[in-house]
């Protein structure tokens, strides 16, 4: 919302003193935008990875004037991009006092706005509207209709007294309700033609019947809408004429990076402390919850696989969502563990990866021609994110030593059910495990930190072959293979 309040102007008369200029809304977004880009500032906080690809074209369609679609799979901020462009509105507008479709002060179109305006002239009272509530938005399903989008007879007010060709009888749908403002419709493709041909009609012609009669309602909106490229090709189409109305069609995308991916994990994803605060109430001292950065990565990369992975339907998509999903259960699953042990700072480690089948298998779609292949698909998917940030990560100068030991007849235990003290502990029975262990932590030797850190290790350079693990329910033991 705002930070301002709504300007002290009350009749028309006033608003011509005070120097309000009417202008469409489409040159309303355009002077905001430019405004924006001239000063280097984002059009919108908290969209990431789309600065030198969608956002140049975005706003050459704001510059431009042009009604957009985003075209892109699910989880590829379509949605939060459209709802955003509600911040390019200037705040405040005033419409004529009780217009149920926003009517322009200076240029009302409604029968009621009209009457009124004839009645009071320049001393018609004035109403002001956030720039928020200018803002329509509908998902097209099928049972949508013209009378949600454009309107339709109100049957109380016939039963007031009105005449049905009396336009005061009508209820208006959610476009005219969004006059001077803009209106989204996600997942166009999967809106009824006939609909479609009604969009049309009020966004283009301007000519609406409603129940055997004719209104003209110059409407002045904005119009956006999103689409899954699935959908748009498929399951659903837009009609041509539709079509031809979006000046511009903006292809959205997955992170490119894993950085990005990570970064957008911890922008979105909901911080458990407050929740660990809220368990351990009744103590003094809540209970930290944290993901060490290499495991956040882990994470990230898991979705970077999926995407690329032959076993993954690559049509359905891999979802942003499902990056943040994952986290989430990474960190609440290490908040469980934690409580259960007692333990007052819990720290991700590599068993709690377990915890990402709940929360991945719904989000993905695997593809495999034997059944049951889900969990195998998904165990592989996990064990190449693991090894692929364990490279990244640890130099292969500082497992030498840590490899030798262990070739040597040193033994490590690993689990679950293993406290953080026994896991941390096994920096001092096997000192060669240190500066591997150090550099993933910064330099932070607290028990949490470390024991994350040597069961990261320890998983690596299983999966990098250089060390054997023997795996029994939520146990496991590293051992040399010699």
């Amino acid at each position: 919302m705002g930070t301002s309040s709504a300007p002290n102007v009350g009749t028309i008369a006033e608003l011509r003193a005070s120097g309000w200029v009417s202008r469409p809304v489409k040159e309303e977004i355009r002077s905001n935008a430019i405004a924006r880009i001239s000063a280097g500032e984002p059009l919108f906080e908290g969209v990431l990875g789309y600065e030198d690809t969608v956002m140049p074209q975005l706003e050459n369609a704001l510059l431009a004037g042009h009604d957009v679609i985003f075209l892109g799979e699910r989880g590829q901020a379509k949605t939060r991009m459209i709802r955003s462009l509600t911040g390019l509105l200037d705040e405040w507008m005033p419409i004529i006092a009780g217009s149920e479709i926003n009517d322009d002060p200076y240029h009302p179109v409604s029968k009621y706005a009209l009457d009124l305006l004839a009645e009071h002239g320049d001393q018609t009272a004035v109403d002001w509207v956030h720039r928020d509530v200018r803002f329509g938005e509908k998902l097209a399903t099928p049972d949508t209709s013209i009378a949600d989008l454009i309107g339709e007879v109100d049957p109380i007010k016939v039963a007031e007294g009105r005449y049905l060709s009396d336009e005061l009888t009508l209820h208006y749908g959610l476009v005219p309700r969004t006059n001077r403002g803009i209106f989204a419709i996600n997942e166009l493709p999967d809106l009824a033609e006939r609909i479609q041909v009604g969009m049309l009609n009020v966004l283009e012609e301007r000519d609406v019947q409603v129940r055997g009669y004719k209104i003209r309602l110059p409407l002045d909106v904005m119009l956006v809408a999103s689409a899954n490229p699935e959908d748009y090709t498929n399951r659903g189409r837009i009609i041509t004429p539709l079509k031809d109305r979006f000046g511009s069609q903006i292809r959205t995308h997955y992170p490119l990076e894993v950085h990005l991916e990570h970064e957008i994990m911890l922008q979105e994803a909901r911080p458990l402390e407050i929740a660990a605060s809220a368990s351990a109430s009744s103590t003094d001292d809540p209970v930290s919850v944290q993901v060490p950065e290499y495991l956040g990565e882990v994470v990230a990369t898991f979705s970077h696989l999926a995407r690329a992975s032959s076993h993954v339907n690559q049509r359905s998509g891999v979802s942003v969502r499902l990056s943040v999903a994952n986290y989430e259960a990474l960190a609440a699953n290490a908040l469980r563990r934690s409580l259960r042990a007692g333990e007052r700072a819990a720290v991700a480690r590599i068993d709690d990866l377990d915890a990402l089948a709940a929360s991945s298998i719904g989000k993905i779609e695997i593809e495999s021609l034997e059944e049951g292949r889900e969990g195998v698909v998904f165990d592989n998917l996990v064990k190449s994110a693991v090894l692929t940030v364990f490279k990244d990560r640890v130099p292969p100068d500082r497992t030498i030593d840590i490899v030798t030991a262990f070739e040597e007849g040193a033994i490590a235990h690993t689990g679950s059910d293993v406290s953080t003290a026994e896991l941390a502990a096994l920096v001092d029975e096997v000192p060669q495990l240190r500066d591997a262990v150090l550099h993933l932590t910064g330099g932070d030797e607290s028990p949490a930190a470390v024991a994350s850190a040597v069961e990261f290790v320890l998983e690596g350079l299983h999966l990098s072959k250089r060390l054997n693990k023997d795996a029994a329910g939520d146990r496991a033991t590293y051992r040399g293979r010699l």
